[in-house]
């Protein structure tokens, strides 16, 4: 099971499995089509397991840097989806979820390979790779696999053990190393443990290859593979063995991020699979300035009542907020000529971009005794930076990479005068009303289940910076009450494994209603408090702190909650469950590949004791992957299945799907399995840095290029 937030593009899943595939075939249909309408020119290589290869087997080769791809593989014997990344240009990650059709079992499982040098002249592309890394090792192999190109050939030949071994062609050559490699575990238990003991193990390793061919003229590949895979997993289970170990496909490359194959597998099954692939590292083009007339083109009677032709602020403050922009205050230092603007970003997926419009249009209304402009940046109710640059039209005909060095980045220092102050209205409510979906995927033991319901989602800002946040879920239909995941047995407090039955028993109910302040002790310093229903399960009252140094890739934390659970009906009763959480956070951007590694260490809801560690490749076009592992003071047998929480989240920017520029995305969190050691309130719990990633001080430097025409 899995919780993340809802609405419009977020949506909250629960994992399950059984005939699962019927509705996961629409979704990721889907998943293709909008990664197939997103994507920027990058190759999908997928094998039917989701890793770069031929049909079912790995080759050395990798997908390009950032390549994000989905795998949907389609047979008699099996039904396979994978999510695959290329985390850094030598290391590609993959988890499948596949089904075996002859015996409704499902499986979960993730693999890793990693390039071991690059192909060159006379020497073959290496990986090495392990496949089922934490599972139950339905699908454990492990190997080291060349590739070289000859002509319009690539040659794939590999040593392989566990399901890659076959029969075995020779002996382990591992065992002269230790004897530990001669005995292969038959690992199962839980799963969700590293099962590092079965790794290149087994009394014998066996061979496997094969080779591809690109036609010149066409775009299409043939593909052969020598697979010695004899389905022993299968075979326990009185499935069926294979006939032949020879497999054979024809791919084609429909568009340059889309690929769908036909495979005859051993002889004896028809596959079909369909991979899309997208770039997630491409910056948007840079949007051209949004065509509008502007208000110093209005007489004075076409205006807004209550905006002054006459003053620079008015007129500039309604060009502004029909960009995707907002003015929040200004002011005008005469003796050094500088304009200080404090700005937010409502529609620019780039930093860079939405600054570059402000100074654009800033430079159309402020007073030409301005020359140079100080622009503030706040993100998410924080002040973060400010931006200083000549302005705009000073720089025409200067050298670009002399005017690219004279922007400064600098803290947001607290402003001692405000000239001009935007006065929002407040006491207003705002309303967003749509349609969202809960579903609940990958559970061995249950079948699909759903729930269509009516968000109702209302927002108010208030006087002092204060807003109140809140959402109400409207029940149309839904199927929980069929799932046998009500009672999970945990022998912790069910913090969470008990979800169920609030989908149940609060099928229609308050999902959320919290007052909430935001904003910066100093420069350096920012804050978040909040009280009230926090979510579906707890209502209660805490905050967060973030020590962000200027120009540091270190962060430092503080966050707490004190909450009781609530009635299962979500109403404003409660359960006599409460408990406190807290946590201490170090955040690290990485200078490596745009990682971000954060760990949190504290109190959890269940009052285990522990740490999570999560790791994150985020980019400055919005798109992020990454995962994420918890072990606390709760053992694996006390935790139940799964052993420990693990999972992974991706955020998808949406600016390319909507065809112009926009902050929209699409963003999940993922577990294989939900219980209730090792588990947060996930939005209430050291969210600070994450919200503000986008304009860190390293995130903004890699775009200012951007600010110039």
């Amino acid at each position: 099971m899995l919780r993340v937030k809802k609405g419009h593009f977020n949506a909250l899943f629960y994992f399950s499995g059984k005939d699962i595939f019927c509705y996961a075939l629409a979704m990721f249909r889907i998943l293709l089509l909008v990664i197939a309408v997103l994507s920027t020119s990058v190759s999908s290589a997928a094998s039917d397991f989701g890793t770069t290869g031929l049909i079912d087997i790995p080759t050395a080769r990798m997908s390009s840097d950032g390549a994000f791809t989905t795998t949907m593989a389609i047979q008699s014997r099996t039904n396979s989806y994978a999510i695959s990344y290329q985390a850094t240009p030598w290391l590609e990650g993959t988890f499948r979820y596949t089904g075996f059709n002859e015996f409704f079992h499902y499986d979960r499982n993730y693999e890793a390979k990693v390039r071991l040098w690059k192909e060159q002249q006379y020497l073959p592309q290496v990986a090495i790779g392990i496949r089922d890394l934490v599972g139950t090792a339905v699908w454990g192999a492990e190997y080291l696999v060349a590739s070289k190109e000859v002509g319009l050939f690539d040659v794939t030949v590999g040593i392989g053990w566990g399901r890659l071994a076959g029969n075995g062609d020779f002996a382990n050559p591992l065992i002269k190393l230790n004897d530990s490699f001669e005995v292969r575990p038959k690992f199962g238990g839980k799963g969700g443990e590293l099962s590092t003991s079965t790794f290149f193990s087994g009394e014998e390793a066996g061979f496997f290859g094969g080779v591809s061919y690109q036609f010149e003229s066409l775009p299409v590949q043939f593909l052969m593979e020598y697979n010695p895979d004899q389905y022993s997993w299968e075979q326990s289970r009185r499935g069926l063995s294979p006939t032949s170990p020879i497999s054979a496909a024809i791919k084609w490359q429909a568009s340059p991020n889309l690929s769908v194959s036909l495979s005859r597998q051993h002889n004896q099954e028809w596959g079909i699979a369909l991979s899309a692939s997208l770039d997630s590292k491409a910056l948007p083009s840079i949007p051209s300035p949004k065509l509008f007339r502007s208000s110093l083109d209005y007489a004075a009677d076409e205006l807004p009542t209550g905006l002054n032709k006459n003053s620079w602020y008015d007129t500039l403050l309604f060009d502004v907020e029909r960009s995707g922009l907002l003015l929040l205050a200004s002011t005008v230092d005469v003796p050094t000529r500088t304009a200080t603007l404090v700005m937010g970003n409502t529609g620019f997926s780039v930093w860079a971009d939405a600054i570059a419009t402000m100074a654009r249009l800033a430079d159309l209304h402020l007073p030409t005794t301005v020359n140079t402009f100080n622009i503030i940046i706040e993100e998410e109710g924080y002040r973060v930076h400010s931006v200083r640059m000549r302005r705009p039209s000073l720089t025409y005909g200067r050298n670009r990479q002399i005017v690219e060095r004279e922007i400064r980045i600098e803290p947001a220092r607290p402003q001692a005068y405000v000239q001009h102050k935007t006065n929002f209205v407040t006491k207003k409510i705002v309303f967003d009303v749509s349609l969202a979906t809960r579903t609940q995927l990958f559970d061995p033991d249950d079948p699909l289940r759903y729930q269509l319901y009516g968000s109702v989602g209302m927002s108010m800002a208030l006087p002092k910076g204060l807003s109140l946040q809140g959402s109400y879920g409207v029940d149309i239909t839904n199927n929980f009450d069929e799932s046998r995941r009500a009672d999970s047995g945990s022998v912790l407090p069910r913090v969470r494994s008990d979800v169920v039955k609030y989908l149940v028993q609060g099928d229609t109910g308050l999902d959320s209603l919290y007052l909430e302040k935001r904003g910066n002790f100093r420069s350096n310093v920012y804050y978040r408090a909040f009280a009230g229903v926090l979510e579906e399960m707890y209502t209660g009252v805490g905050g967060e702190v973030l020590l962000q140094p200027f120009q540091s890739r270190l962060a430092y934390g503080l966050s707490a909650n004190v909450v009781r659970k609530r009635d299962f009906d979500k109403s404003f009763k409660h359960l006599d469950y409460q408990t406190t959480t807290a946590f201490a956070s170090v955040y690290w951007a990485t200078p490596y590949n745009n990682f971000d590694v954060a760990i949190h260490a504290g109190r959890y809801l269940a009052k285990d004791v522990g740490a999570t560690l999560e790791v994150r490749r985020t980019f400055t076009n919005g798109w992020m992957v990454g995962l994420w592992a918890t072990k606390t003071n709760v053992s694996a047998e006390d935790f139940g299945e799964g052993s420990f929480d693990k999972g992974m989240f991706f955020k998808i920017p949406l600016d390319r799907l909507f065809g112009n520029s926009t902050r929209a995305s699409f963003g999940n969190r993922m577990r294989p399995i939900q219980r209730d050691g090792g588990q947060r309130l996930e939005s209430h719990s050291g969210s600070i840095w994450w919200d503000t990633r986008s304009v860190r001080y390293d995130a903004l430097t890699e775009t200012m290029g951007r600010l110039l025409p």
